[in-house]
């Protein structure tokens, strides 16, 4: 589970088949006082990888700065440089996500969406008479 902002647009390609794939940085920052009560921030980066409906919904929705909230898991793959060096890379890859930034119109942003089911709208309080009692 992260929650951050995003460091750049999503960039999103479709693979043979037509199945999105969106990529982008993820910035999470940890804020804790030192020893001396002197607050130190310290920011990790991580590479978000999305695929079909969140990949889709990633394109459409989310900008440089969205803050969002991603439920995943760490992927490592390997390759092999034009030197001949392996190289290492780890990411996320989301199954959840929430988008936490507040919609135009002032409200909170909306639920969960999982996969391409979570496409659809996201309610909203109408203001109507049933209302829960807490």
């Amino acid at each position: 589970m992260l929650i951050g902002n995003l460091g750049k647009d999503p960039d999103m390609q479709f693979l043979e088949g037509n199945i999105g794939v969106a990529k982008f940085s993820l910035a999470t920052t940890e804020t804790y006082k030192d020893r001396s009560g002197k607050l130190i921030s310290q920011t990790e980066w991580h590479t978000v990888v999305l695929w079909r409906g969140l990949a889709e919904l990633a394109q459409k929705y989310l900008h440089r700065g969205s803050l969002v909230y991603i439920e995943g898991r760490l992927k490592t793959r390997s390759w092999e440089d034009k030197e001949g060096n392996k190289k290492f890379a780890t990411e996320i890859v989301g199954d959840n996500l929430i988008m936490l930034d507040k919609r135009s119109d002032g409200t909170a942003g909306g639920g969960p969406v999982e996969g391409i089911e979570g496409l659809g709208d996201i309610p909203t309080d109408d203001g109507g008479s049933e209302r829960l009692p807490f």
